[in-house]
């Protein structure tokens, strides 16, 4: 990767765990703030790739204006067909999981579901400004294209997973109820479903090079943990779907490189 691209991986890394833990942590503990506060700036702590990126963009993006790199980030072709498809993968991988750890375990369906603390629209707001918005500018707007012209697909999706779920890192010790040995599964699952993230969202992408399909993707992941009621068995069943997810895009892929070079 070039320095700069390092710098902004770096720097994104420093902001996030910073602002989690001195801006969240002061909220939670000094002032003892309610959940919805909470909730509120924990989605102002999602932006940190954003606000990197912004504060530094004559740095990271030399030779560019901001309006024209927000042109060129949502300038692809948008097909309704593809976006229904990236989405419904996306929301079926986690419904389809609910579904196998329900016969695994024996109970019902519903029972996995729950409309949580807030109402319906108030999730959905929730969901949608915070790391759909705030953290794809950086992602997927920034970071993917200068991985994908370094690398192949397979390891820019890769690479660009395992920063994603390692960015996350503080979040797994300050915001989970796992704790002990359930931290691995849970970790490794971060690590496997992120870069199988990647993967969905590189695969739409390379063909309609939009940013509309990061956030999307992004957006129907996050939305249904707004609802879920599950335990440490959900990461694990959750992280064979998504290695499934992969090994099929990465079978796709190399027949359609059959297929180009026919």
């Amino acid at each position: 990767m070039e320095k700069q691209v390092k710098r902004y991986v770096a720097l994104s890394y420093i902001v996030f765990w910073f602002m989690v833990l001195g801006l969240c942590g002061t909220a939670s503990m000094v002032f003892h703030c309610p959940p919805v506060v909470m909730r509120i700036l924990s989605n102002v702590c999602a932006w940190a790739p954003t606000f990197v990126l912004l504060a530094g963009f004559k740095y990271f993006c030399k030779g560019q204006t901001i309006v024209g790199f927000y042109k060129k980030a949502f300038g692809g072709r948008v097909s309704f067909v593809t976006l229904a498809a990236a989405a419904i993968i996306t929301l079926c991988a986690t419904l389809i999981t609910v579904l196998i750890l329900s016969l695994l375990q024996g109970k019902p369906y519903a029972e996995y579901w729950s409309l949580g603390a807030y109402p319906f629209w108030a999730s959905f707001l929730f969901s949608i400004t915070t790391g759909p918005t705030g953290e794809e500018s950086g992602w997927r707007g920034y970071l993917r294209p200068h991985l994908n012209e370094k690398y192949t697909f397979f390891k820019a999706s890769v690479i660009q997973g395992v920063i994603w779920a390692f960015w996350h890192t503080v979040l797994w010790f300050v915001d989970s109820d796992y704790m002990g040995i359930q931290m691995i599964p849970y970790v490794l699952s971060n690590v496997i479903v992120m870069t199988g993230l990647c993967f969905i969202m590189n695969y739409f992408m390379e063909k309609n090079d939009n940013l509309i399909y990061g956030i999307v993707i992004h957006f129907c992941f996050n939305f249904l943990y707004c609802f879920l009621q599950v335990d440490i068995w959900f990461y694990v069943v959750l992280s064979a779907i998504y290695i499934l997810i992969i090994a099929l895009i990465t079978l796709i892929k190399k027949t359609e490189r059959g297929h180009d070079e026919h």
